[in-house]
This record gives C-alpha cells, sequence and structure tokens, in this order.
C-alpha cells in the first residue's frame, strides 16, 4: 500500500472521529457520555491510568447578555471537585472576563457542550493573564491537577479580533494563549472546537500523561491585520502527551515542541496553513539547556503551509527574529525525533532544518555554531508537491557546523516542486548528499 493510501485510511478515520456526534446532549444539563477515543496506531510508552466514574452532576447556567460568568464557572468546579462532573449545557454561551486559577482540580470532569467566550478587554487580560516563563507566553486561564477529563463538542472562543488588530500597532502587548493545561497529570481534552486564539491556540507545561483528540482549531483575521503566533500546540517541560485525530487552520506551528518535551506522539493531523511540525526553537536563553527527545510524528496531511518537517535551533551568539523575538546562545539537545508519513501541498518546504535560526547573517551564525545538538533524526515516507516560492528547492538542511549534527536519515522522500525537481539546500551534514539531492551550501534560503 502507498503512503497516499495509508494516510488517506488514516485521515478519513480521523475525519469520521471529528463528525462523530456525541450523545446524551440537550440544554437541560445533561451530562455527556465520556468518549472513548483509542490512541492509536501510535502509543506512548507509559500507559494512561484509568479514570474512575464521577458520582456527582453540577450545572453552570450562563448568565446571558455578556455578563460575567466566571464566578459561577469557579462555584460549580469547586462543588464538583473530587469526584464530578460539570455541565456546560449545549445551548448556552458563557462569557469568561476574569482569569480563573483552575490549577486544583482533581477527579473531574469539565463537560463543555455550550460555548465558553473570552471578553476582548485586552487591558485587563494584558494585566491580569497568567504569565509564565517562556517567550513571554500568557493564559486566559489555567487548568491543572489529576485526573482530567474535558470534553463536550463545544467551543473556546478567544475572541481574537481585537487582539490581532492591537498586536499590528503594537508588538510588545502579551497576547494570551487560549487553552493553558498548566501542571497536568493523566489528563484528556476531546471533543472541541478551539477559535480565535490571540496566540498560541494550547500551551501544555509542566504536564504529564495527557491526550488531546478529536480537537477542531480554526480563527483568522477579518480585517488586514493577521492573526499571528497562532500555533496550534506547544509543549514545555512537559512529558507523554499525545495529539491525535485533529484539524488545524492556523496560521503558525501546527504543533511546537518547546524546551524539555520528551516522549510526545502526533498522529492523524490535518494541517493547513500552518509553519509545520517543529521542534522549537530551541536554544534562545543563553545558559540554559533545552533537551527535546524522543518524539513520533506519524501520518499527517500538511497544506498551504511554511514547512512540513521542521527543526529549528538559534545560533550560539545573540540574534534577533523581530522586536518581540530575539535570543541564541543556549544549550542542549534534539534526539531521537521521527517524522513517519506526510502528504505535503504547497508547501515552501518539505523538510526544513536549521541551526541559525533568526540569525539573517549566516557569515555570523556559522561563526558561533549553536551550541545545541540535533542526532538521531529519521525522516521518512513523504510525497507531494512544494509551493513554488523556492523552486527548484523541496528542503533545506543546514547545520552551522558539521560537529553538531549527525545521524540525519531521510528515506522514501518522493517530494517533487511545482516544476518537478527534488533539490535540497545542504551543508555540514554528513552523509546527507547520498540521500538527497543537494545543490546548494546554505548561504541562502532559510525561514527566519
Amino acid at each position: 500500500m502507498r503512503v497516499t493510501e495509508l494516510l488517506t485510511f488514516a485521515l478519513l478515520q480521523a475525519s469520521a472521529v471529528l463528525s462523530t456526534p456525541l450523545d446524551e446532549r440537550n440544554g437541560k444539563g445533561v451530562a455527556s457520555k465520556r468518549p472513548n477515543h483509542p490512541v492509536r496506531p501510535h502509543h506512548p510508552k507509559k500507559c494512561m491510568p484509568a479514570s474512575p466514574a464521577r458520582k456527582k452532576t453540577c450545572t453552570v447556567n450562563a448568565l446571558g447578555d455578556g455578563k460575567d460568568d466566571s464566578s459561577n464557572i469557579l462555584k460549580a468546579i469547586k462543588k464538583c471537585n473530587n469526584g464530578g462532573h460539570v455541565v456546560f449545557p449545549e445551548d448556552q454561551k458563557f462569557t469568561v472576563g476574569t482569569a480563573l486559577d483552575l490549577t486544583f482540580l482533581k477527579h473531574i470532569d469539565l463537560d463543555i457542550q455550550g460555548t465558553i467566550q473570552f471578553t476582548n478587554d485586552t487591558d485587563y487580560w494584558q494585566a491580569n493573564s497568567f504569565r509564565h516563563v517562556f517567550q513571554n507566553a500568557t493564559t486566559f486561564f489555567q487548568i491543572g491537577g489529576q485526573d482530567i477529563n474535558i470534553y463536550g463538542g463545544g467551543t473556546l472562543d478567544g475572541n481574537g479580533q481585537a487582539w490581532y488588530d492591537l498586536y499590528a500597532q503594537d508588538i510588545y502587548i502579551l497576547r494570551p494563549i487560549l487553552f493553558g493545561l498548566i501542571g497536568a497529570k493523566d489528563a484528556t481534552i476531546e471533543d472541541l472546537k478551539f477559535r480565535y486564539s490571540p496566540q498560541w491556540y494550547t500551551l501544555v507545561a509542566n504536564s504529564s500523561s495527557v491526550v488531546f483528540s478529536n480537537i477542531d482549531i480554526e480563527g483568522g483575521s477579518v480585517s488586514k491585520n493577521p492573526a499571528k503566533n497562532t500555533d496550534g500546540w506547544d509543549t514545555y517541560r512537559s512529558d507523554n502527551i499525545v495529539i491525535q485525530n485533529s484539524h488545524i487552520n492556523n496560521g503558525d506551528d501546527c504543533v511546537s515542541f518547546k524546551p524539555n518535551s520528551t516522549n510526545i506522539i502526533v498522529q492523524n493531523l490535518i494541517c493547513n496553513g500552518s509553519h509545520g511540525i517543529s521542534v522549537g526553537s530551541l536554544g534562545q536563553y543563553p545558559g540554559q539547556v533545552d533537551i527535546v527527545e524522543n518524539i513520533y510524528v506519524y501520518n499527517i496531511s500538511m497544506s498551504n503551509a511554511s514547512d512540513g518537517a521542521r527543526i529549528k535551533v538559534w545560533p550560539g551568539n545573540s540574534a534577533a527574529l523581530s522586536g518581540d523575538l530575539q535570543g541564541g546562545g543556549g544549550l542542549g539537545s534534539v534526539k531521537n525525533i521521527t517524522y513517519d508519513g506526510m502528504v505535503v501541498y504547497n508547501v515552501d518546504y518539505a523538510i526544513e532544518i536549521t541551526q541559525c535560526y533568526g540569525q539573517k547573517n549566516l557569515t555570523a551564525c556559522n561563526e558561533y555554531p549553536s551550541k545545541l545538538t540535533i542526532e538521531d533524526i529519521t525522516i521518512k515516507n513523504f510525497e507531494g508537491t512544494t509551493s513554488k516560492k523556492y523552486d527548484p528547492l523541496v528542503g533545506y538542511v543546514v547545520c552551522s557546523s558539521p560537529t553538531v549534527c549527525s545521524n540525519i536519515s531521510i528515506e522514501n522522500f518522493n517530494v517533487t516542486s511545482p516544476s518537478g525537481t527534488d533539490e535540497f539546500t545542504c551543508a555540514n551534514v554528513e552523509g546527507v548528499d547520498s540521500q538527497v539531492n543537494c545543490v546548494g551550501n546554505g548561504t541562502t534560503g532559510a525561514h527566519s
């Protein structure tokens, strides 16, 4: 069976999951049946523990007319914590205008059948959203604890248009992330729609044993100001994570593995408009150690994107990608990363590996090679066509020194440019010229 046939079959399965109706739902606060999406075909190294049935139900009723429902939500969650099921009814729209710290959760189901929309009070959220240490990230709320299930078929709406327009005026504003899973263990997030996030859609930080399944992400700008930095998922200091069976239509990384992301499976995704499935960026902060290892990415459809598979590492000295994103000089390693099965369409580079992220002066980058190593990388079973942007090139594999990259393998690669070529820019990667058609030396052409 060809790669495309395997991908088509599995992606059809993912689409079927996305369209499956949820049971036992109406506007009277009836609890949904907890979904049971199996983790497959690839499984995490550590088994996800069973979550016991809940013994009580609490229903949140929206105040309506745009009134802040935060206090009622918090009250219901506290009442049903430790063994309960909180229902947000299907026919109701809940407004959240207050930052909620929900990191105390234990043995609870949050059944979001309706819509939860965050207010567009940009002054309030800049002052009160929860701040995290990496890349000035902030979140509307933070969910954490143990044995947490979140599902219901409803919508989380970040009301992002005000933020897209404000960011166009001031790149230093702090834009909240829509869904913050912070310090969670043994959690499932399934059957939800994420819409119009001001920045990243999902941050998974300091968490372990988490499954995301059947998540639908979408939301762009209706003005001339684009929705920027809208990553689908960003993992940070987290272990044993699964992201599967989801549609993502966004404007930045479909999934990004930030520092100290380990033992992660990403499978059966349909990504459109993104910057690919990305390792990094890493090595941003001088002296800090970033590790990303044991990542398996399987069965991805990638369309209208800047990249398919991407590894992006900052150089060994300081560089500035933009006024609000700069760095370089960090330490660490990228190890045991596998991309297995991707169909690309209108993607600028099917593969991009760079250790000069943020540094447009490649001579300067090579003078100060990255302090972060890349090793044991397998990229296989790719097919499709790239965009016209870099034609005749289809890929870019450039390390800042041959001493910091090793054992990079590219197998069964059948991607061509619109003109029919399959050329790569390659430098400082031993053996890569016997695996792909290397024609350039890496002096130009990388994404910043």
